[in-house]
Formats: structure tokens, sequence, C-alpha cells
């Protein structure tokens, strides 16, 4: 019986000692197509940005940080939005972990790469404090 109830406990303690992150359960840039290339350097709190160009300026864009996806990013301009244009279904490519938050930012005079005023949406799939971590 002492045997018994000395497994059990044992058996307890066998819980991981090392759980996973959440950024290191993010898939591996090296899952993107390979259509999809480097159109930016690193970014504060997203990393650098992957694209296929033909698809610019709305994207799909994936954001990359030290060899992870950390989101996805589109840009819609803002005479699209006024013009009542919708978008039914902005995904990116199969296999992404679920959203944990989006944020929509407005780029009143537009940057690099897409000089127009417009707005970028950003999926993160990690949490606001981990994506705080993010640094270049």
């Amino acid at each position: 019986m002492k045997k018994l109830l000395l497994l059990a406990a044992l058996c307890g303690m066998a819980t991981p000692v090392f759980a996973q992150s959440p950024y290191d359960a993010l898939p591996s840039a090296d899952i993107l197509a390979a259509d999809v290339v480097k159109v930016s350097d690193t970014v504060p709190a997203m990393g650098e940005h992957w694209a296929n160009p033909a698809t610019l300026p709305l994207g799909p864009i994936y954001c990359v940080h030290e060899g992870k996806i950390v989101c996805l990013e589109f840009m819609i301009s803002q005479e699209d939005f006024a013009a009542g244009k919708s978008w039914p279904a902005l995904t990116g490519m199969a296999g992404l972990p679920p959203v944990n938050h989006t944020n929509i930012g407005f780029e009143p005079h537009g940057h690099e790469g897409f000089e127009v005023p417009h707005y970028d949406i950003h999926m993160f799939f990690l949490s606001p404090e981990e994506i705080a971590k993010i640094q270049p």
C-alpha cells in the first residue's frame, strides 16, 4: 500500500517543469509560400514584414519575429473605406493559430510601401503583453 501511495505521489509530480511559452507555439516562417518575400526590416512590436508582392498593398502581410509568425497585417485605403468597399474574408494561409487580438491604426499620411491615407489592421496571435516583449 505504501508503494502504491508513493507511486501515485511521484506520478503527480510528473507535470512538465518546462511549459511551452505562447511564443514558442507560434508557426515558423519556414511555412511561408515561396512567393512570400521580405518587404521590410524589423518594425517594433511586429518584426519583419513578409508578403507576396502581387497581393500588396492589401496583404496578407506576415509579421515575423525571430523566425516566428506573430501576426497578419492588412492595409486598406481610406478611399476604399469611404467608397463602401467590403472585405468579407481577410485571411492568411491555412494552419495559423487563432487571433488573440486585433488593432486598427489610421495612417493619415501613409508610410513607406503604401503612401496614401490608410488603415493598418493587425491580427496578433499573441497577447498584448507578449507583443510588448518584441523588440528590434
